[in-house]
């Protein structure tokens, strides 16, 4: 019968993994380490109190219930709360805020920035560069 050392990486309750979550809009990712069976939503957890512990900028807020952890590998949906991070096969993940709902009011300032943008901005007849340059007069002296 053969005896052998449990690895080092091996708990009772499987393996550890280091993964680098990606946060949209920031410098870097987070690296830090978890049990392969922690569900998404723990894993979100810890990433968003890792990131507010580094004061990193944006500032994301703490409700894990606002966002949405990607595995860019596995293509562009993203991942259950209750599934396994350990069940992706990969160590690399994206984190992004989910979309906000339009809000009706702002539909509406919406529909009048719209209406107010002259038809050859619209038209895409330029860069809206162009157009804010154009509308404004904005001219540069050269002393």
């Amino acid at each position: 019968m053969l005896h052998y050392k449990q690895k080092k990486n091996q708990t009772s309750k499987g393996n550890r993994l280091l993964i680098s979550v990606t946060v949209l809009g920031s410098a870097g990712p987070l690296r830090f380490v978890v049990n392969e069976e922690e569900l998404v939503t723990a894993v979100i957890d810890t990433a968003l109190k890792s990131y507010a512990r580094e004061g990193r900028l944006p500032i994301l807020g703490s409700d894990l219930n606002d966002f949405l952890l990607y595995c860019p590998n596995a293509g562009t949906d993203a991942l259950g709360p209750l599934d396994t991070i350990g069940s992706q096969g990969t160590r690399n993940f994206m984190l992004c805020k989910k979309p906000q709902p339009v809000k009706r009011s702002e539909e509406n300032d919406m529909l009048s920035v719209k209406e107010s943008v002259p038809s050859a901005a619209r038209k895409g007849n330029g860069t809206w560069k162009s157009w804010l340059n154009k509308s404004l007069n904005l001219k540069i002296s050269s002393h």
